[in-house]
């Protein structure tokens, strides 16, 4: 008699859309050897009985005034995502995962308006044919053309220029 084995044969998948850290730069690992009840690094360490929130939300506010005064920004979120481009580039934001795009990282930005609904959807490709859409649900249909509107407005300024920069530096080849 032979034994048989219970249970499924097959091995598990692998891949991005089963573990958000198979991206890099997309999630930090997780540490297998850690116990689950240990404190983060930041939360055992003891304070000295100085109150730190006033300085974190003044480190917080700075940059915040500083990107405003660069150039154009688009900001579109919901309840659950957020998608900011800025002159540092871009930046995605699912729940608690948060992925960040310089500029020169990018090599195209598409976005799709359903016909029907209300979620907007950008996607960011890279030059290594890797994307990363994001849907962001509308308040009304309305905001579609002015989300549009501002991320050409974001793109023009950044992503264009970048590429023109960069084809300048290049030589065409002489024949």
């Amino acid at each position: 008699m032979e034994q048989q084995r219970i249970g499924s044969s097959s091995k598990p998948l692998e891949g991005a859309g089963f573990d958000p850290a198979f991206i890099p730069g997309l999630s930090s690992p997780v540490k297998a050897d850690e116990p689950e009840d240990a404190k983060p690094a930041a939360e055992a360490e003891e304070t000295d009985g100085v109150d730190e929130a006033p300085a974190a939300e003044a480190e917080k506010e700075a940059p915040a005034e500083e990107e405003a005064s660069e150039g154009p920004v688009f900001e579109a979120s919901d309840r659950r995502a957020r998608i900011v481009a800025d002159a540092k580039g871009v930046r995605l934001t699912l729940d608690e995962e948060q992925c960040e795009f310089r500029w020169d990282e990018i090599g195209a930005i598409e976005t799709e308006a359903p016909r029907f609904g209300k979620r907007f959807t950008i996607t960011v490709h890279t030059p290594d044919r890797r994307w990363y859409p994001i849907e962001v649900e509308a308040t009304a249909r309305s905001r579609f053309k002015e989300w549009e509107d501002q991320l050409d407005e974001v793109l023009d300024a950044y992503f264009e220029e970048d590429a023109q920069d960069a084809d300048q530096g290049r030589e065409e080849p002489r024949t």
